[in-house]
């Protein structure tokens, strides 16, 4: 099947561990990738995205908003907050699948748990698949994928995967605390 480059990036929003920023602003930073498509965003749908990304959790205390300069590699932002904003440029531009790889594995728990929100939300109406080794960010998946020395090992819900597939086991025995 031949596929169109250019509707294939359209259709695709990419979430990664380490976001790439620009010394440019909030703005320039989550409209990056829509071409010559950026001016068309309102600021109705630039504060709906930021809304379901979690950006107005620290955007007042931008002094200039949307349009403070966030820093080479986002360095007035901490890694919970670039993380908003990759997960922000991926959704301005309302992709049919989102990708997130690995992009809670650099976060402390507090902020994965609330990125793994914005992500479930995000997910919504669409196909989204999630590359991560954290038991919490997987274990609420339709459907997991237990990669093993390249090779799939396993293939189902959390509750099957750990009945039947011993690398699974192993990974969530190893994340998960019994306190007994």
């Amino acid at each position: 099947r031949i596929v169109d480059l250019q509707e294939y990036r359209e259709n695709v929003g990419v979430v990664e561990q380490n976001v790439p920023l620009f010394d440019r602003s909030m703005r320039d930073n989550i409209l990056y990738g829509l071409n010559g498509k950026a001016k068309d965003v309102t600021i109705a749908e630039l504060d709906q995205i930021a809304e379901i990304a979690q950006i107005k959790r620290f955007a007042h205390k931008l002094e200039n908003g949307y349009d403070t300069i966030i820093g080479e590699r986002g360095v007035k932002l901490s890694g919970g907050e670039r993380q908003r904003v990759g997960i922000a440029r991926a959704l301005i531009k309302n992709p049919k699948i989102l990708i997130f790889d690995e992009a809670t594995s650099s976060l402390d728990a507090g902020t994965e748990a609330e990125v793994r929100e914005e992500i479930r939300e995000a997910s919504k109406g669409r196909t989204t698949i999630l590359i991560a080794h954290r038991f919490s960010t997987i274990r609420y998946a339709n459907r997991i994928i237990v990669m093993e020395e390249g090779r799939v090992a396993g293939e189902g819900t959390h509750e099957e995967l750990y009945r039947t597939c011993p690398p699974y086991q192993r990974l969530v025995n190893h994340q998960v605390v019994t306190i007994q």
